[in-house]
């Protein structure tokens, strides 16, 4: 869809809401209503929750490999592509795959600026093509309850990087590990102003059951997910 049919849906979506408040006597302002909305949001009781430790990074790291991520703690950003390399390194790979290039693969633009030549891996700061094995991204948080990574889309952080290549290696900053869901949203909310067009929520490899009951790993996304928390 170009820009211009988006700014076009926006407009007949604006239009056609002006109509409807119309229809119904209410005529507030757009920030009015949105401010209105957060509030009522604000407002109400969470439902029963689980006690949660004070070490939520643990907690995290226990969950995500309970949903059978791969994680690895580093102290600085800087040492992120030999821990990529350890990583890739470690892999039982089928042979074929060498031939393929397997140390070879895409990031986000936030990591174009690291070593990645003098740890042995060819990464390029761009969107996949869909044939790369290696993709890296960043997390715009975590939840410790569930080991669930949440991704935001957007310029920067094209999300195909991480649902399209066979290794997705996922880069968490320690301080964005929040407790629950409600953290989570509510944290996209405040530095966000509004829901990106796509919000993904990671549980480990993508998998399915769906065929006579038997896992799949693999199926509709990345076969491993390998979590680096930072800091």
């Amino acid at each position: 869809m170009t820009t211009g049919a988006i700014d076009a849906n926006g407009a007949s979506r604006d239009a056609i809401l002006a109509r409807v408040r119309a229809a119904l006597h209410k005529t507030p302002e757009r920030g009015d209503a949105v401010a209105a909305a957060r509030a009522y949001v604000d407002a109400q009781r969470q439902g029963p929750r689980s006690a949660m430790p004070t070490d939520l990074v643990a907690r995290f790291l226990q969950r995500a490999t309970d949903m059978e991520s791969t994680v690895e703690r580093i102290a600085s950003r800087v040492q992120l592509p030999k821990a990529v390399a350890r990583y890739v390194d470690s892999l039982d790979l089928d042979p074929s795959l060498a031939e393929q290039k397997s140390r070879q693969g895409v990031c986000w633009p936030e990591f174009e600026d690291l070593d990645w030549e003098g740890a042995g891996l060819e990464i390029e700061p761009r969107p996949t093509h869909g044939n790369d094995h290696l993709g890296i991204t960043g997390v715009f948080c975590a939840v410790a309850e569930t080991g669930t990574l949440v991704i935001t889309s957007g310029a920067g952080t094209p999300t195909a990087t991480m649902l399209l290549p066979d290794t997705h290696v996922a880069v968490l900053r320690a301080d964005r590990i929040v407790a629950g869901m409600e953290e989570a949203f509510a944290l996209v909310r405040a530095e966000h102003g509004a829901m990106p067009r796509a919000l993904h929520f990671v549980s480990g490899p993508s998998r399915t059951g769906d065929i006579e009951q038997t896992i799949v790993v693999g199926a509709h996304g990345p076969f491993r997910v390998h979590i680096v928390v930072v800091g």
